[in-house]
């Protein structure tokens, strides 16, 4: 890894999956990216990758001097993920837990990463082998967590919490991702999963920074047209930048 130079390392963690989890990872690494950072993202939600997608970023990877070459999206962002090894996209990674580990360790120290000044992790959800490896294998400095306000998610989010602290990786933010929706025929908000208590939860697992992620009604369809790096929301541009000014 002589040949990389990566200031910070952050995971992106849910714990649940269908948090949006995969779109806050992208949506960060844009607003980095925006705001002059050499940004990556390590998919390492190896069996379930959809980084690349959202980026539109298909075929297979390559070599360069030794090492694989990450994609670079169109905003700058690079990009690790195992749907870049595959001939097909739809094509299921059927291994192991050791096989796994072994494919994350290689996506960081194996991957021509160059000059970033932050590398965004985007965990897989739950608690087992493959988290554990990632935290204990990689420079991880912190975790943002994104969550929803529905209480089972609550739940679910201060077991993945409660891990990482367990290994001494500080929650560095809280995300409540689907916090409410701006009616477009008369702005009015809308709750649709309940108000929550996402900023009590924040002070309960101990972060300062907290961010109230809005319903964008056509962040689905960008996001499926490989088009992330349009969507702007400046809640996630504010969390960037707190991110940014705590590491």
């Amino acid at each position: 890894m002589s040949d990389n130079n990566i200031k910070h390392v952050i995971g992106i963690v849910s714990g649940k999956g269908g948090v949006g989890k995969s779109m806050t990872c992208s949506l960060l690494a844009c607003a980095m990216q925006r705001a002059g950072l050499k940004t990556g993202i390590l998919d390492a939600d190896i069996t379930g990758p959809s980084i690349p997608k959202m980026f539109g970023i298909h075929g297979r990877t390559h070599m360069e001097d030794g090492k694989m070459a990450p994609a670079a999206a169109g905003c700058g962002v690079k990009l690790m993920s195992a749907n870049l090894l595959l001939d097909r996209e739809d094509e299921p990674v059927i291994w192991r837990g050791p096989l796994l580990n072994t494919m994350i360790k290689r996506f960081f120290e194996g991957v021509g990463w160059g000059e970033l000044d932050v590398l965004l992790i985007d965990m897989p959800p739950g608690t087992s082998d493959v988290p554990l490896t990632i935290y204990q294998s990689l420079p991880i400095e912190g975790i943002v967590m994104v969550s929803t306000p529905q209480s089972l998610v609550e739940m679910i989010v201060k077991k993945a919490s409660s891990m990482a602290g367990a290994l001494n990786i500080p929650l560095l933010a809280l995300v409540q991702n689907f916090s409410y929706l701006s009616c477009p025929g008369c702005s009015e908000v809308i709750y649709p999963y309940g108000k929550g208590r996402g900023e009590e939860l924040a002070g309960e697992l101990g972060t300062k920074i907290y961010a109230q992620i809005p319903w964008v009604l056509d962040a689905a369809q960008k996001c499926d047209a490989g088009e992330v790096s349009s969507i702007v929301i400046p809640e996630i541009d504010a969390l960037a930048s707190a991110l940014v000014s705590s590491i």
